[in-house]
């Protein structure tokens, strides 16, 4: 049995869920998570029972460890303002199981004063007619309730009002389209640079919009005229047109006299669909000279620019330069001459200036240690620094993180501890020696409960303590006749029905036992005694006012989804 009990308590560790925010530790007094590991499968976070997780939902959920309920809430506003009403107390049970108790709402009743007799507003002006021509229409108007949710008495009968409220006028008739004519003839017959059409028409007379309403009635929306292209008919004839003459080509000779060449195309248009070829010649010459080429020569060096930056960087140097052009003269380009000879920039490093500021640049991440875990998913840390380069001459440090962490998962259940489960109910009270029934006799006797170890898994510790048992000495007095004296009223005890109706609460007068013929202690070992069972005080007559006080829990709000 407490093998199928351990089964259970470990069985959302063994399905499958999705991707979910794991936590180091769940807080089972407040149900909050707390330490964040990062995102892994609930299956991996759950392998620590003491873990947490939060799934889509957003509500934390305990991996693992039993049930316990969170502490209670304060008690709540009164139900009600004026009046008797409830007011009420709620827990929450966190971990895996349900609580043993399950109590998790509790109403005791309360009262209130007055509502400070706000109720309702004046009435708010008539709506518009629903309808603004013809007949059936109506209005309405309303008024609010000023008056809080807990004073539902401050604000009798209705909030709205309705009446008819027809209308004499005519309503306009709005515009129609007739259908629409044959289509015209096309434009043209043939498909030259434009495309031929044809049209249709029609006409807003089916029926024609009103104008001796109020409002009058609308046109009818879009066109009356559609066209469309012809564009099954055959293409035009188009005759051939000659295009423009090319540039004239290279000179027939390096220097001196020479002839260019020219030609044009029959493409402007090109003859198509049975056109006519373009007449006249498709070349022509024209005389040319072609000049002689021209070595170039340096010009005198400029003067020295500015250094290249007003610092010196880092691992390198701040520099000037003067430029000279070879153009004294320019060297020929048709026919080409030949270009100076050497360089055209000289180059000198700038001193006695600054070093310039180095920015920090981070470095590589350190490798990631093992899982410093030993068990479950744990959280590993690699870093990084500022040296690649270090900042230097008052340049800025690196930005952003010089730390990352990384989910690790271990693929082991971590140990589940035992738990020591709630005392059972004592067992009878009978004689120590033979085992008798000693009900309603002035004999010591005997009786014992006992609890279990659960939960245990994974060479977890087991329970703290070696009681498996508990025992006591006792008299058997359960509905035992034994003459006692009134001794005050019980603790009122909670409303019967927390939420979701009336109901009303109970208390008694307390008749205390007399057990003055009873010896204190039982056996060798004089142990105290124990009073087991519920006797049948005999304490006489009631006293004055009655054995019983009966209080009312009204204006009981209605039962929350989860509760109902």
């Amino acid at each position: 049995m407490e093998v199928l009990k351990v089964l259970l308590v470990l069985a959302p560790l063994l399905q499958h869920s999705e991707c979910v925010r794991c936590f180091a530790r769940f807080d089972l007094a407040l149900g909050q998570c707390d330490e964040e590991l990062g995102e892994v499968d609930e299956d991996d976070c759950c392998l620590n029972p003491h873990s947490g997780f939060q799934a889509t939902g957003g509500v934390c959920q305990s991996c693992g460890s039993p049930c316990v309920w969170s502490p209670w809430s304060p008690w709540s506003e009164c139900s009600v303002l004026c009046g008797d009403g409830v007011t009420m107390r709620r827990r929450k049970c966190f971990g895996i199981g349900e609580c043993e108790d399950a109590d998790n709402l509790q109403t005791i009743p309360c009262n209130n004063t007055c509502c400070n007799g706000e109720g309702w507003a004046t009435w708010l002006p008539w709506s518009p007619c629903s309808v603004s021509c013809a007949g059936g229409g109506v209005r309405r108007k309303e008024r609010e309730c000023s008056a809080p949710p807990q004073c539902p008495s401050a604000c009798s009968g209705v909030s709205q009002k309705v009446e008819a409220c027809p209308s004499l006028r005519t309503c306009p008739v709005h515009g129609g389209w007739t259908l629409w004519s044959d289509w015209s003839l096309c434009s043209g017959s043939c498909i030259d640079v434009a495309v031929p059409t044809r049209r249709r028409t029609r006409s807003c007379s089916s029926p024609a919009p009103s104008s001796d309403t109020a409002p009058q009635g609308t046109a009818c929306p879009g066109d009356p005229l559609q066209s469309e292209s012809c564009s099954q008919l055959p293409n035009c004839p188009v005759d051939g047109g000659w295009g423009a003459w090319s540039q004239p080509g290279p000179c027939s000779v390096s220097c001196g006299d020479g002839l260019q060449l020219s030609i044009r195309t029959c493409d402007s248009p090109a003859p198509k669909y049975g056109g006519r070829f373009c007449d006249g010649p498709s070349t022509k010459s024209i005389v040319c000279q072609s000049p002689c080429p021209v070595d170039g020569f340096w010009s005198g060096w400029s003067v020295w620019g500015e250094c290249s930056s007003s610092c010196v960087p880092e691992g390198q140097s701040a520099v000037r330069t003067r430029h000279r052009s070879c153009s004294n003269p320019a060297p020929s380009s048709s026919p080409p001459g030949n270009s100076c000879s050497g360089e055209d920039t000289e180059t000198d490093t700038c001193t006695n200036l600054p070093h310039c500021a180095v920015d920090g640049g981070w470095g590589s991440w350190s490798d990631f240690p093992p899982c410093p875990v030993t068990c479950g998913v744990g959280l590993q840390l690699s870093d990084r620094r500022c040296d690649s380069p270090a900042p230097k001459h008052g340049g800025q440090p690196c930005a952003g993180e010089d730390h990352r962490t990384s989910v690790c998962n271990t693929n082991a259940h971590c140990p589940v501890d035992g738990l020591w489960s709630q005392w059972s109910q004592w067992s009878p009270c009978r004689d120590a020696f033979r085992g008798k029934d000693i009900r309603c006799l002035k004999i010591g006797g005997r009786q014992s409960r006992e609890r279990r170890c659960l939960h245990r898994a994974h060479n977890g510790s087991i329970c703290s303590g070696v009681a498996l048992t508990d025992a006591r000495v006792c008299y058997d007095v359960d509905k035992c006749s034994i003459k006692g004296s009134w001794d005050g009223w019980e603790e009122w005890g909670l409303c019967p029905l927390p939420c979701g109706g009336a109901s009303e609460r109970v208390r008694a007068k307390f008749c205390k036992p007399d057990y003055s013929d009873y010896r204190p202690t039982i056996g060798l070992q004089q142990a105290n005694a124990t009073f087991f069972g519920t006797p049948r005080g005999v304490c006489g007559p009631p006293p004055e006012g009655g054995l019983q006080q009966v209080q009312p829990c009204l204006n009981v709000p209605a039962c929350p989804r989860a509760l109902g």
